[in-house]
């Protein structure tokens, strides 16, 4: 069965990763958990913390999500010589439905609370 996706860009063209991306993201109990914490820009420290995962195993987590357009991350202020990456839910919205020819589709719902640096 094909799959398709349905982040459609500004000039037509289709963004986002493929179903078996985005589901297996999804399956994963820790990436659940990191996407229910995400109500405000975090960095990662504050996500394992909040979650209750393992920083290593958080940074990973958030790289998949990340891949998958489910979180953004961004880049903060810096301090001293360090700048802090945040994180933050990138949809509202994620829906799988079956076209009339059978084939999967995906329909992600970009997050209206993101930052206007992020929402482009």
């Amino acid at each position: 069965m094909p799959l398709e996706w349905s982040r459609i860009a500004d000039d037509g063209e289709d963004t986002g990763p493929s179903l078996e991306t985005v589901v297996a993201v999804l399956e994963d109990d820790d990436c659940r958990q990191i996407i229910a914490v995400l109500e405000e820009p975090l960095t990662a420290e504050a996500i394992a913390d909040a979650a209750g995962i393992a920083l290593s195993s958080t940074y990973k987590k958030l790289d998949r999500l990340v891949d998958a357009g489910l979180v953004e991350k961004t880049t903060g202020a810096r301090q001293g010589r360090k700048q802090t990456a945040h994180y933050i839910t990138a949809v509202d919205r994620i829906a799988i439905g079956l076209e009339d020819d059978r084939s999967f589709r995906i329909d992600i719902d970009q997050s209206a609370s993101l930052p206007f640096w992020l929402s482009q």
